[in-house]
């Protein structure tokens, strides 16, 4: 992956509103989410979220498809795979390594 591809990818994500919507994205999975479902969730006014969605698919890091009179918006999860690989490429001076899992949820 390119340098350039990943900035812009690092950008779209770099403000909180496309943060929240891409990890609701991510959340729904396969299924995606309409516009009117995501501005419900977000409580926000359809055309600023117009404007975040049309970030994050400049960047890749969504999809949008056609369903019948609705849009569909979904993570686009080898986009999201090829960042994380490029980040964490060559970690621990190129030799084998395991992070730990962290417990994301302590009361689960």
């Amino acid at each position: 992956m390119e340098d350039k591809y990943v900035i812009n990818a690092l950008a779209a994500l770099a403000q909180t509103s496309r943060l929240r919507i891409f990890r609701a994205l991510v959340v729904k999975g396969a299924d995606g989410l309409t516009p009117a479902m995501l501005a419900e969730m977000m409580e926000m006014p359809a055309n600023t979220l117009s404007f975040h969605l049309k970030e994050l698919m400049h960047a890749d890091l969504i999809s949008q498809e056609r369903s019948g009179r609705n849009l569909i918006y979904r993570a686009q999860y080898d986009r999201m795979n090829s960042v994380l690989t490029y980040l964490s490429q060559n970690c621990c001076q190129g030799q084998n390594c395991e992070v730990a899992p962290v417990a994301l949820c302590q009361n689960c």
